[in-house]
């Protein structure tokens, strides 16, 4: 079993009048993880997501021992490690710079820790031989780390740590350092990698498909807070705020100032630049229950579900500014009065007609429907509906 829990962990580091951030400063210093509250169960694999410096690497150096936890309890398999050293707390850590010994070769980097461990040679032979047959670097063992591509390095670096065995597996930004190509190729080999090892995962990334692709759940930061937790379809279809809504989803979803009412009969619909959309009845329902009152909100829409009209008499209008060809679909950057919208246009139908993308500056209008809206507040961005 390997089950990790954090309880209220929080970090603070000494203020320091260089490092400006919108981290919470008090009298006690500069607060980069605050009240971080996430239990993990066994072989699940969290990946912890958001831009840089909020809090997510410090996190994970926490949870490896590698930094001291200011406030809280962490638990692995129940019991508190806070004191223990990282040695002793049974995980491992790859490194986004690979951390390689560059005068010892691949056998001798992955061998290094087990060495330390004492271990019989036949047991280690047996485990680094069994870790290169899992990563696909059996042929490289006998080679330097300076003689490897980046990602058979990281590989390499993979394989050091599961040589141990560990109950947890931490991975700090891994693929950040490599092309798109070998980024794509790494995480289907890191999804195939946890299917054959009995190992939590915990996976720090700012590449939000990284997360999406990786996660059983995922854990969105934002200055130190947690700010949703959720299955990758869930923080997708249901962002709690605007910043988990413009986070996830590529491209970002769009915003527009409208209106939501309530009729005499209770029903919501929102308007917006002359348009009517009603939620949809589970949307409604949400609504009720939070007796959400008739107010100014935020709409949001992602790009792939606002719908193109051929006559624009009844739609949102707008001026195309730039298309940009993405091969099976393009991209409309769209100025809705003075805000830039993003449209997603497949190049193809169903029929097989191609689509010809407007010119810039052409006058269009498009429509979404009631089940695809977002409705967030103006005063504080939280989803209406949660």
């Amino acid at each position: 079993m390997s089950e990790v829990s954090l309880q209220h962990i929080e970090k603070v580091y000494p203020y320091s009048e260089k490092k400006k951030s919108n981290l919470k400063v008090t009298d006690e210093g500069v607060h980069a993880v605050q009240d971080f509250n996430l239990n993990i169960k066994d072989r699940e694999f969290i990946v912890l997501v958001g831009p840089s410096g909020c809090g997510k690497s410090t996190t994970l150096r926490m949870v490896a021992g590698l930094e001291e936890i200011t406030r809280g309890e962490l638990y692995i398999d129940g019991k508190l490690v806070n004191d223990v050293e990282p040695k002793d707390r049974d995980i491992a850590m790859v490194f986004q710079s690979y951390a390689l010994y560059p005068h010892m070769t691949v056998r001798g980097n992955m061998e290094f820790p087990l060495k330390l461990r004492k271990l019989p040679k036949e047991e280690i032979d047996r485990r680094v031989n069994q870790a290169a047959e899992i990563l696909g670097i059996t042929e490289y063992l006998d080679r330097k780390p300076k003689a490897l591509s980046g990602g058979q390095r990281q590989r390499v670096a993979i394989g050091r740590a599961i040589v141990r065995d560990p109950k947890v597996l931490l991975m700090d930004e891994p693929l950040s350092n490599l092309d798109a190509k070998l980024r794509n190729q790494m995480r289907a080999e890191i999804i195939k990698l946890r299917q054959r090892i009995n190992a939590t995962f915990i996976y720090v990334t700012h590449d939000q498909t990284e997360a999406m692709t990786l996660g059983d759940r995922i854990v969105i930061m934002k200055d130190g807070v947690i700010q949703q937790i959720g299955t990758p379809q869930e923080v997708f279809n249901h962002p709690v705020n605007l910043f988990v809504a413009g986070f996830i989803g590529v491209p970002q979803m769009n915003f527009y100032d409208a209106e939501l009412k309530r009729d005499e009969d209770g029903v919501y619909s929102v308007l917006m630049d002359g348009i009517r959309v009603v939620p949809t009845v589970e949307k409604q329902e949400r609504l009720r229950q939070a007796s959400v009152p008739p107010q100014e909100i935020i709409l949001g829409v992602r790009p792939e579900h606002i719908m193109l009209l051929e006559n624009g008499e009844h739609g949102v209008h707008g001026k195309v500014e730039v298309s940009e060809m993405m091969g099976s679909a393009v991209h409309l950057h769209v100025d809705i009065n003075g805000r830039d919208s993003i449209i997603v246009a497949q190049t193809s139908g169903m029929d097989g007609a191609q689509y010809i993308p407007p010119e810039s500056g052409t006058s269009i209008s498009f429509i979404f429907g009631g089940n695809v809206v977002h409705l967030f507040s103006k005063k504080d961005g939280h989803n209406l509906e949660f």
